[in-house]
């Protein structure tokens, strides 16, 4: 008896729907695994000095103004007086210390030109004034 060799004439495929899909599973699994830090704070370094070096630029002090005239620094209400020795010391360690004043509207025009005056007498002249986009015409 002889047997007949049949050869098929069907293209051998790969399905790769399934292959594309662990693929997708392990770059998943890796994204998420993975711990994002800042390479700064990861590492132990000791960095050594300069004199030609630049320090940082000085912190924004913002001072809102509340409608009954109160004064708030840095989220916390202050007097005239505090006011005015916090700007010292701010003007004392980096005398170009940017300083906003955010008036509420409804707030004197006296209380905001206060802040202006105690800015002034602290030594502070890089000051700007908080205001938000007024959409009426007029």
């Amino acid at each position: 008896m002889r047997i007949r060799d049949e050869v098929l004439e069907d293209d051998f495929a790969f399905n790769l729907t399934s292959l594309i899909d662990v693929i997708f599973i392990l770059l998943l699994f890796y994204m998420l695994a993975t711990t994002f830090q800042l390479p700064e704070r990861s590492l132990d370094v000791e960095l050594p000095g300069a004199r030609s070096g630049s320090e940082l630029a000085p912190q924004e002090l913002v001072v809102n103004v509340l409608a009954d005239g109160r004064y708030v620094l840095s989220g916390q209400e202050v007097t005239p007086q505090e006011l005015l020795t916090r700007l010292k010391s701010a003007a004392a360690s980096a005398p170009d210390t940017p300083v906003t004043i955010r008036g509420h509207r409804a707030a004197r025009h006296e209380a905001i030109v206060g802040v202006m005056d105690t800015c002034g007498l602290a030594g502070i002249t890089n000051i700007s004034v908080g205001t938000t986009r007024d959409d009426r015409s007029g």
